[in-house]
């Protein structure tokens, strides 16, 4: 088990624990003599909620290896050792469907890159690949809020996300589909300004495809490079989202 598998499924233990909590119920606060006028009172009996959002972002890849071992007894695996952030921009519709659920349709365009290591097991040869990314993407998610305390309201987010990845495709060792899919998780909260809501928001996005293209026609004269491909059996993506949201 490599060090990534190993995190995702730390994460997905925390992720756990994060929602059980979230979902625990929340006494409201009770106003107090010299309390501050609540900000924006009205702000979620709106039907439709407009805006926009920034943020950044780190990009993983789990690798599934399926063991092959060429003529020349090599074994190939493959790694991500490092993360880079990226950058994220959405604009933000939300329908308000329930005193405490909203749907969300948030597209956009995330900029991202990582880096793999390849390496053979038997030998000390090494390679190295850069991998940028320009995904348009298509998140559509339920928003499950907590009762408004004050100026905060806690909130988890469900849903899924298409993705488009519009950057060029160069001849590497390893080359990716362009389109791929994510079952997305989040928790974040309101925080209710004079003149807008800010909401922070933390996402994890677990993609649900084999993204590797496995027929590489332009790598049948170079059996050398193609044999990194042949070593992986499926490659699957996922994203982890750090998302201010400006309602």
């Amino acid at each position: 088990m490599t060090f990534q598998h190993r995190n995702m499924s730390g994460i997905r233990v925390c992720i756990v624990l994060i929602l059980a909590a979230f979902c625990l119920p929340l006494p409201e606060a009770e106003a107090k003599p010299g309390d501050k006028p609540l900000n924006r009172p009205y702000a979620d009996l709106k039907p439709w909620h407009l805006g926009f959002s920034v943020g950044m972002h780190v990009q993983d890849l789990s690798f599934t290896h399926n063991g092959l071992v060429t003529d020349d007894g090599q074994r190939w695996s493959m790694e991500v050792p490092s993360f880079s952030p990226g950058f994220c921009i959405n604009v933000l519709g939300s329908l308000r469907l329930h005193k405490y659920i909203d749907l969300r349709f948030t597209p956009g365009m995330y900029f991202g890159s990582k880096g793999v290591e390849m390496k053979d097991y038997n030998s000390d040869l090494r390679q190295h690949q850069d991998i940028k990314t320009a995904y348009v993407v298509l998140p559509l998610d339920l928003k499950i809020s907590g009762d408004r305390m004050r100026n905060v309201r806690p909130y988890v987010s469900a849903g899924a996300m298409a993705t488009f990845d519009i950057s060029k495709k160069r001849a590497e060792p390893l080359l990716f589909n362009t389109a791929d899919a994510y079952l997305c998780v989040g928790l974040g909260a309101d925080f209710y300004l004079p003149f807008f809501k800010l909401n922070p928001e933390v996402k994890f996005c677990f993609g649900l495809t084999d993204i590797l293209r496995h027929e590489r026609n332009d790598l049948i004269d170079d059996p050398e490079t193609f044999k990194i491909t042949q070593s992986l059996r499926k490659v699957k993506s996922n994203m982890v989202v750090l998302t201010f949201y400006f309602e």
